[in-house]
């Protein structure tokens, strides 16, 4: 399976949980599939069609941290101009707010589209990963080969909650999958195991027939105990 292999790096970002609004926001610890969808969308300068794009990751950030933003709340009143009715902004609220950070985070994202690496490597708009402010840069863009083997490792990653492989290691969330833009920004949402510690193939509980599964593995990732880094792939649909 060739794919492409883009590895970014920034200082900070963050991943907030939607319709959370209590004078903190906290932030998902992986980027959601949606924020992967938008980041592909700017890169490539338009929309492009969700069916068919695969995407894996590897995520690791140094350390969280809580920051203190102000959101400044300004109430809108119509005044006029010679005979004409223009807005008039008056000075309202600032509400301040505590949000959480992820400091110098480092994404490895897998693309079932290794034709896009001229885009990745002459990206349309800045990058960002997560809010607008959260610039980043491509440290490598390439094309790999991966591999298939039935022993992998797997760690900082999301796994598919449907899936016959189950691990305890994991904690189960709702990400939102895609944001749809033709139709108001609706959201749709799908249930993911965030896998932050390191669990081998081995580890895992098998059900149904998974007895022979096989995973896609990087070669060209750094090997432990003889085992390759294992990739789970995920859609946008």
């Amino acid at each position: 399976m060739r794919v492409l292999k883009i590895v970014i790096e920034g200082i900070t970002t963050s991943f907030r949980y939607p319709r959370y609004m209590l004078g903190v926001q906290p932030t998902y610890e992986m980027p959601p599939p949606a924020t992967i969808y938008g980041h592909i969308c700017s890169t490539l300068g338009n929309w492009v069609e969700p069916e068919g794009i695969l995407f894996a990751y590897h995520f690791t950030y140094q350390s969280k941290l809580m920051d203190l933003e102000h959101i400044h709340v300004l109430a809108v009143s119509s005044g006029k101009l010679s005979g004409t009715t223009i807005p008039k902004v008056l000075e309202g609220n600032i509400n301040p707010f505590k949000r959480e950070i992820l400091y110098m985070p480092r994404l490895v994202l897998y693309l079932n589209r290794p034709e896009w690496e001229p885009d990745f490597r002459s990206p349309h708009y800045a990058v960002v990963l997560g809010r607008s402010q959260d610039l980043c840069t491509y440290s490598s863009v390439s094309v790999v080969d991966l591999a298939q083997s039935e022993t992998a490792y797997f760690e900082h990653t999301l796994l598919p909650y449907a899936s016959p492989l189950k691990t305890p290691q994991g904690v189960v969330l709702s990400m939102p999958r895609r944001l749809d833009y033709a139709n108001k920004r609706k959201a749709s949402f799908e249930s993911y195991v965030m896998l932050n510690q390191r669990v081998r193939s081995s580890e895992f509980l098998r059900f149904g027939n998974s007895d022979t599964y096989k995973f896609w593995v990087d070669p060209t990732a750094t090997q432990i105990g003889g085992l390759m880094l294992g990739l789970m792939f995920h859609g946008f649909v």
